[in-house]
């Protein structure tokens, strides 16, 4: 971000000498907040709620480090940020204004150096994700009826849950991918895993195969749409209808609540986190280790109860 029109190079000559060792007050002189500002205004188009929020974080963190934010060093600015008691995202927010702040300040050549370079945020907690318990889920399914269409939802939500499918991957099924008791899954960046399905999932897909037996779509689940198969919000409509006559908040039911289910249901009882990111198909088991916080007791007991350094007792030796 440069701004030819509004440039504000200080020069030290024009102060006096008992002025120029006064950074503070060569800092209230030069507004560098306010042109900061402007410059947003004018060369990013940033609206008057960013810019008031810009303002507001500005200017309370040059009130608060002493000597103001022109003469801030790094470490003066990282125990701003780590003395505030202001919930992750809103010190990220403030964070990104400083950033922003420096930056403008080194282009206009009014610092050498910048204080916030290597900023360092506290990390952002990660929601955890929603779950159904066994007994809705059981619910959900035995909701969707015998006739043709809710015959298809039923063993779409089966494999869902039997297999942990993204939505995607259970819309676009082709039929080349059953293979007996296992599907085979074309996932994400065009990379294959097999998952294995239970008895009641392979009963639901085989119901659902006899029904539409003389449709010729090379897809799982057909429909006369341009995709040639179910969409992602077709479904999603379908499973909020589901929920309703189930007895379950729609909001708490969707393809992504049954696949984390799926994940929590099976850690809950016992399965290896690596297994369960094969069938989820995770590329880094740090993104399926998520579920290891919804279950922390049941955790704590299987370490206690299988880590070859338990004692058996809840704790490990220390010998």
């Amino acid at each position: 971000m440069h701004t030819n029109h509004h440039t504000c190079y200080f020069d030290d000559s024009i102060f006096s000498t008992n002025q120029q060792r006064d950074r503070g007050y060569i800092i209230r002189i030069m507004n560098y907040i306010d042109v900061f500002l402007e410059a947003l205004s004018a060369e990013k188009g940033r609206s008057k709620n960013t810019l008031a929020s810009y303002a507001n974080d500005l200017r309370m963190a040059d009130a608060a480090i002493n000597g103001g934010l022109v003469g801030a060093t790094a470490t003066d600015i990282q125990k701003y940020l780590g003395e505030l008691s202001a919930c992750p995202t809103s010190i990220a927010r403030k964070a990104s204004a400083l950033r922003g702040f420096y930056k403008f300040l080194m282009l206009e050549h009014i610092i050498t150096k910048n204080p916030a370079t290597n900023i360092e945020l506290p990390k952002r907690p990660k929601p955890l994700p929603k779950l159904l318990t066994t007994e809705e889920i059981e619910l959900l399914i035995s909701s969707a009826g015998d006739v043709r269409n809710a015959t298809r939802l039923r063993a779409m939500i089966e494999l869902i849950y039997a297999s942990g499918l993204r939505v995607s991957e259970l819309c676009e099924l082709p039929m080349t991918a059953i293979l007996g008791d296992r599907l085979l899954i074309h996932g994400k960046g065009s990379k294959e895993r097999i998952v294995p399905m239970h008895a009641e999932a392979q009963t639901a897909l085989a119901r659902w195969l006899r029904m539409r037996d003389a449709d010729e779509s090379k897809f799982v689940f057909p429909s006369r749409g341009a995709s040639g198969h179910i969409t992602r919000d077709g479904f999603f409509k379908l499973l909020k209808k589901c929920a309703t006559l189930a007895g379950i908040a729609p909001t708490r039911v969707g393809p992504h609540v049954l696949r984390h289910s799926f994940a929590s249901h099976l850690l809950s009882h016992g399965a290896n986190l690596r297994a369960i990111q094969t069938m989820l198909g995770h590329e880094d088991i740090s993104t399926t280790q998520i579920y290891t916080h919804v279950l922390p007791e049941k955790l704590q007991q299987v370490v206690a109860e299988h880590h070859p350094l338990s004692d058996k007792k809840g704790h490990t030796n220390n010998d």
